[in-house]
Protein backbone atom coordinates (compact mmCIF):
# COMPACT_ATOMS: atom_id res chain seq x y z
CA UNK A 1 0.00 0.00 0.00
CA UNK A 2 1.31 3.36 -1.01
CA UNK A 3 2.41 6.23 1.65
CA UNK A 4 0.10 8.90 2.27
CA UNK A 5 1.80 12.31 1.80
CA UNK A 6 0.58 15.66 2.48
CA UNK A 7 1.30 18.75 4.04
CA UNK A 8 2.54 19.68 7.11
CA UNK A 9 -0.98 22.05 7.33
CA UNK A 10 -3.20 18.95 6.47
CA UNK A 11 -1.54 16.43 8.52
CA UNK A 12 -1.97 19.01 11.65
CA UNK A 13 -6.02 19.54 10.02
CA UNK A 14 -6.66 15.98 10.23
CA UNK A 15 -4.89 14.99 13.64
CA UNK A 16 -7.09 18.38 15.71
CA UNK A 17 -10.31 18.64 13.64
CA UNK A 18 -10.42 15.36 11.67
CA UNK A 19 -13.36 13.21 12.17
CA UNK A 20 -10.54 11.49 14.88
CA UNK A 21 -9.45 14.43 15.42
CA UNK A 22 -8.32 15.72 19.14
CA UNK A 23 -10.62 18.14 19.38
CA UNK A 24 -13.45 16.18 18.68
CA UNK A 25 -13.33 13.63 21.72
CA UNK A 26 -10.67 14.85 24.19
CA UNK A 27 -11.26 17.80 26.91
CA UNK A 28 -8.72 20.58 26.57
CA UNK A 29 -8.03 21.09 30.43
CA UNK A 30 -6.90 17.56 30.90
CA UNK A 31 -3.73 18.11 28.58
CA UNK A 32 -3.16 21.82 29.11
CA UNK A 33 -3.77 24.50 31.63
CA UNK A 34 -4.81 28.56 30.05
CA UNK A 35 -5.70 31.26 31.62
CA UNK A 36 -9.76 30.40 32.10
CA UNK A 37 -8.25 27.32 34.08
CA UNK A 38 -7.78 30.31 37.10
CA UNK A 39 -11.07 30.39 37.90
CA UNK A 40 -12.66 33.67 38.60
CA UNK A 41 -9.45 35.20 38.61
CA UNK A 42 -9.66 35.13 34.57
CA UNK A 43 -13.81 35.71 34.36
CA UNK A 44 -13.33 39.11 36.32
CA UNK A 45 -10.88 40.20 34.17
CA UNK A 46 -12.80 39.65 31.05
CA UNK A 47 -15.99 41.24 33.20
CA UNK A 48 -13.97 44.42 34.18
CA UNK A 49 -13.22 44.86 30.11
CA UNK A 50 -16.18 44.24 29.22
CA UNK A 51 -17.42 47.05 31.81
CA UNK A 52 -14.40 49.63 30.04
CA UNK A 53 -15.97 49.04 26.29
CA UNK A 54 -19.94 49.32 27.44
CA UNK A 55 -20.79 45.43 26.33
CA UNK A 56 -22.51 42.88 27.74
CA UNK A 57 -21.86 39.95 25.69
CA UNK A 58 -19.09 37.78 25.16
CA UNK A 59 -18.81 35.31 22.74
CA UNK A 60 -15.61 32.48 23.37
CA UNK A 61 -14.24 30.66 20.56
CA UNK A 62 -13.23 27.80 21.08
CA UNK A 63 -14.45 27.21 24.37
CA UNK A 64 -13.66 24.43 25.51
CA UNK A 65 -16.26 22.71 27.95
CA UNK A 66 -17.55 26.16 28.31
CA UNK A 67 -15.32 27.43 31.67
CA UNK A 68 -15.14 31.09 31.25
CA UNK A 69 -18.71 31.31 29.94
CA UNK A 70 -19.93 29.12 33.19
CA UNK A 71 -17.69 31.53 35.79
CA UNK A 72 -18.84 34.80 33.91
CA UNK A 73 -22.35 33.47 34.11
CA UNK A 74 -22.29 33.28 37.85
CA UNK A 75 -20.46 36.54 38.35
CA UNK A 76 -23.25 38.55 36.15
CA UNK A 77 -26.00 36.07 35.18
CA UNK A 78 -27.37 38.90 32.48
CA UNK A 79 -24.57 38.65 30.53
CA UNK A 80 -24.97 37.20 26.57
CA UNK A 81 -22.54 34.16 26.56
CA UNK A 82 -22.40 32.14 23.67
CA UNK A 83 -19.84 29.04 23.08
CA UNK A 84 -18.49 28.18 19.38
CA UNK A 85 -17.13 25.00 19.68
CA UNK A 86 -17.25 21.58 18.21
CA UNK A 87 -17.88 19.04 20.39
CA UNK A 88 -21.24 18.80 22.23
CA UNK A 89 -22.72 21.20 24.73
CA UNK A 90 -21.70 19.77 28.09
CA UNK A 91 -24.71 18.54 29.96
CA UNK A 92 -24.60 20.50 32.54
CA UNK A 93 -23.64 23.63 30.95
CA UNK A 94 -26.28 26.76 32.32
CA UNK A 95 -29.34 26.87 29.94
CA UNK A 96 -28.22 31.05 29.56
CA UNK A 97 -25.56 30.24 27.91
CA UNK A 98 -25.82 29.82 24.00
CA UNK A 99 -23.56 26.79 22.68
CA UNK A 100 -23.33 26.66 18.23
CA UNK A 101 -20.56 24.95 16.33
CA UNK A 102 -20.06 27.73 13.89
CA UNK A 103 -19.59 31.56 14.21
CA UNK A 104 -21.89 33.47 13.09
CA UNK A 105 -22.54 36.70 11.15
CA UNK A 106 -23.46 40.47 12.36
CA UNK A 107 -22.06 39.82 16.31
CA UNK A 108 -22.55 42.25 19.26
CA UNK A 109 -20.17 42.44 21.93
CA UNK A 110 -16.53 40.36 22.63
CA UNK A 111 -15.51 38.45 20.63
CA UNK A 112 -12.82 36.34 22.47
CA UNK A 113 -10.29 33.71 20.73
CA UNK A 114 -8.28 32.51 24.09
CA UNK A 115 -5.51 30.31 22.72
CA UNK A 116 -7.32 29.29 19.57
CA UNK A 117 -4.67 30.96 16.60
CA UNK A 118 -2.22 28.53 17.95
CA UNK A 119 -3.93 25.76 17.49
CA UNK A 120 -4.74 26.79 13.83
CA UNK A 121 -2.99 24.59 11.32
CA UNK A 122 -0.53 26.66 9.14
CA UNK A 123 1.91 25.60 6.46
CA UNK A 124 5.68 24.78 7.29
CA UNK A 125 8.07 25.49 4.61
CA UNK A 126 11.92 24.90 4.04
CA UNK A 127 14.33 27.09 1.89
CA UNK A 128 16.00 24.25 -0.16
CA UNK A 129 19.10 24.45 -1.87
CA UNK A 130 18.25 27.04 -4.56
CA UNK A 131 16.76 29.85 -2.39
CA UNK A 132 13.27 28.37 -3.41
CA UNK A 133 10.71 27.76 -0.29
CA UNK A 134 9.11 24.69 -0.38
CA UNK A 135 6.03 22.88 1.37
CA UNK A 136 6.93 20.55 4.22
CA UNK A 137 5.00 17.31 3.58
CA UNK A 138 4.09 14.24 6.16
CA UNK A 139 3.50 10.80 5.79
CA UNK A 140 0.97 10.05 7.97
CA UNK A 141 1.69 6.33 8.45
CA UNK A 142 5.13 6.80 9.86
CA UNK A 143 5.80 10.99 10.39
CA UNK A 144 8.59 10.87 7.84
CA UNK A 145 8.71 14.11 5.87
CA UNK A 146 10.01 15.62 2.30
CA UNK A 147 9.78 18.26 0.82
CA UNK A 148 7.15 19.36 -1.58
CA UNK A 149 6.15 21.38 -3.89
CA UNK A 150 7.30 25.38 -3.93
CA UNK A 151 5.03 27.64 -2.06
CA UNK A 152 2.75 30.14 -3.49
CA UNK A 153 2.87 33.65 -4.23
CA UNK A 154 1.12 34.84 -1.69
CA UNK A 155 3.35 32.35 0.77
CA UNK A 156 5.79 34.06 -0.75
CA UNK A 157 4.85 37.74 0.06
CA UNK A 158 3.88 36.80 3.85
CA UNK A 159 7.60 35.23 4.39
CA UNK A 160 9.09 38.36 2.45
CA UNK A 161 7.31 40.92 5.12
CA UNK A 162 7.04 38.57 8.25
CA UNK A 163 9.56 35.66 8.54
CA UNK A 164 12.28 35.87 6.11
CA UNK A 165 14.36 32.92 4.98
CA UNK A 166 18.23 33.19 4.53
CA UNK A 167 20.00 29.70 4.42
CA UNK A 168 18.77 26.62 3.19
CA UNK A 169 17.17 24.23 5.66
CA UNK A 170 15.71 26.86 7.72
CA UNK A 171 11.74 26.64 8.23
CA UNK A 172 9.20 29.41 8.89
CA UNK A 173 5.51 28.57 10.15
CA UNK A 174 3.63 30.35 7.89
CA UNK A 175 0.70 32.52 9.89
CA UNK A 176 -0.94 33.66 6.86
CA UNK A 177 -3.80 31.06 7.24
CA UNK A 178 -4.38 32.07 10.73
CA UNK A 179 -4.18 35.54 9.88
CA UNK A 180 -6.70 35.22 6.96
CA UNK A 181 -8.99 33.20 9.61
CA UNK A 182 -8.88 36.16 12.35
CA UNK A 183 -9.45 38.23 9.94
CA UNK A 184 -12.75 36.76 8.47
CA UNK A 185 -13.60 36.24 12.48
CA UNK A 186 -13.38 40.40 12.92
CA UNK A 187 -14.55 41.47 9.54
CA UNK A 188 -18.37 39.52 10.95
CA UNK A 189 -17.93 41.84 14.65
CA UNK A 190 -21.08 44.39 13.92
CA UNK A 191 -20.79 46.45 17.29
CA UNK A 192 -17.74 45.79 20.07
CA UNK A 193 -13.76 44.80 20.36
CA UNK A 194 -12.07 41.46 19.07
CA UNK A 195 -9.69 40.19 21.24
CA UNK A 196 -7.33 37.06 20.16
CA UNK A 197 -5.11 35.91 23.28
CA UNK A 198 -2.08 33.87 23.27
CA UNK A 199 1.45 33.08 22.79
CA UNK A 200 3.66 34.49 20.20
CA UNK A 201 6.39 36.10 18.54
CA UNK A 202 7.83 39.38 16.50
CA UNK A 203 9.33 39.22 13.00
CA UNK A 204 12.40 40.38 15.42
CA UNK A 205 12.66 37.56 17.40
CA UNK A 206 11.40 34.35 15.23
CA UNK A 207 12.05 31.14 16.67
CA UNK A 208 15.33 29.59 14.98
CA UNK A 209 13.63 26.20 15.05
CA UNK A 210 10.03 25.55 14.68
CA UNK A 211 8.00 26.29 17.32
CA UNK A 212 5.47 23.36 16.99
CA UNK A 213 4.79 20.94 19.59
CA UNK A 214 2.52 18.81 20.84
CA UNK A 215 0.67 18.15 24.47
CA UNK A 216 -0.84 15.53 26.00
CA UNK A 217 -1.80 15.11 29.98
CA UNK A 218 0.25 17.95 30.82
CA UNK A 219 3.53 16.23 28.99
CA UNK A 220 5.36 18.27 26.04
CA UNK A 221 6.62 16.30 23.01
CA UNK A 222 7.73 16.95 19.28
CA UNK A 223 4.28 17.47 17.44
CA UNK A 224 2.73 14.17 16.78
CA UNK A 225 -0.32 13.78 14.18
CA UNK A 226 -1.86 11.24 15.46
CA UNK A 227 -5.37 12.17 16.99
CA UNK A 228 -4.45 12.02 20.74
CA UNK A 229 -1.87 14.64 21.15
CA UNK A 230 -2.88 18.58 21.09
CA UNK A 231 -0.64 20.36 18.26
CA UNK A 232 -0.03 23.78 18.71
CA UNK A 233 2.69 26.25 17.57
CA UNK A 234 3.24 30.32 18.33
CA UNK A 235 1.96 33.08 16.60
CA UNK A 236 2.63 35.49 14.47
CA UNK A 237 1.50 38.26 16.54
CA UNK A 238 2.86 41.19 14.23
CA UNK A 239 1.79 39.59 11.32
CA UNK A 240 -1.95 38.91 12.90
CA UNK A 241 -2.23 42.39 14.35
CA UNK A 242 -1.45 44.17 10.95
CA UNK A 243 -3.66 42.07 9.22
CA UNK A 244 -6.61 43.29 11.14
CA UNK A 245 -6.15 46.71 12.39
CA UNK A 246 -5.33 45.81 15.90
CA UNK A 247 -3.10 46.63 18.65
CA UNK A 248 -0.77 44.80 20.79
CA UNK A 249 0.17 44.41 24.57
CA UNK A 250 1.24 41.65 26.73
CA UNK A 251 -1.40 40.50 29.19
CA UNK A 252 0.57 41.12 32.41
CA UNK A 253 -0.02 45.35 31.03
CA UNK A 254 -3.76 44.58 30.13
CA UNK A 255 -4.76 42.96 32.95
CA UNK A 256 -2.50 45.26 35.65
CA UNK A 257 -4.72 47.36 33.89
CA UNK A 258 -7.82 46.34 34.45
CA UNK A 259 -7.07 46.02 38.17
CA UNK A 260 -6.12 42.29 38.28
CA UNK A 261 -2.49 42.74 39.98
CA UNK A 262 -2.14 39.30 42.39
CA UNK A 263 -1.78 41.50 45.15
CA UNK A 264 -1.87 40.13 48.57
CA UNK A 265 -5.32 41.44 51.09
CA UNK A 266 -3.80 43.10 54.34
CA UNK A 267 -2.57 40.68 56.90
CA UNK A 268 -4.77 42.32 59.21
CA UNK A 269 -8.21 40.87 57.85
CA UNK A 270 -7.03 37.39 58.41
CA UNK A 271 -7.90 38.59 62.31
CA UNK A 272 -11.04 40.46 61.79
CA UNK A 273 -12.19 38.57 58.48
CA UNK A 274 -10.67 34.97 58.43
CA UNK A 275 -12.90 33.55 55.84
CA UNK A 276 -13.13 36.50 53.56
CA UNK A 277 -9.05 36.74 53.91
CA UNK A 278 -8.83 33.32 52.43
CA UNK A 279 -10.97 34.02 50.14
CA UNK A 280 -9.52 36.76 49.26
CA UNK A 281 -6.01 35.53 49.58
CA UNK A 282 -6.45 32.38 47.07
CA UNK A 283 -8.08 34.68 44.38
CA UNK A 284 -4.91 36.78 44.65
CA UNK A 285 -2.82 33.68 44.02
CA UNK A 286 -4.72 33.22 41.34
CA UNK A 287 -4.28 36.54 39.93
CA UNK A 288 -0.86 35.98 40.25
CA UNK A 289 -0.58 33.10 37.82
CA UNK A 290 -2.39 35.59 35.30
CA UNK A 291 0.30 38.73 35.19
CA UNK A 292 3.18 35.85 36.45
CA UNK A 293 6.13 36.43 33.75
CA UNK A 294 7.89 34.16 32.46
CA UNK A 295 4.28 32.85 32.51
CA UNK A 296 1.17 33.96 31.48
CA UNK A 297 1.89 37.41 31.98
CA UNK A 298 3.78 36.89 28.66
CA UNK A 299 0.96 36.40 26.52
CA UNK A 300 -0.05 38.53 24.16
CA UNK A 301 -3.14 40.41 23.80
CA UNK A 302 -4.09 41.86 20.24
CA UNK A 303 -7.06 43.91 20.44
CA UNK A 304 -9.71 45.64 17.61
CA UNK A 305 -12.73 47.16 17.69
CA UNK A 306 -15.71 47.47 15.48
Amino acid sequence: MADTWVTWREAWQRALYGPDGFYRGEQPAQHFRTSVHSGPAFAHAVLALLRQHDLNAVIDVGAGAGELLVELHAIEPTLTLTAIELRPRPPDLPARIGWHHELGSGIDGLLLANELLDNLPCDVVELDEDGAARLVEVCIETGDERLGHVAGRDTEQWLSSWWPLGASGQRAEVGLSRDDWWADACARLHDGVALAIDYGHLRDNRPARLSTVSYRHGRQSVARFDGHHDVTAHVAVDSLAARVGAGTRRQRSALLDLGVTGARPPLQQATTEPAAYLRALALASKEGELVATPGLGDFWWVTSTA
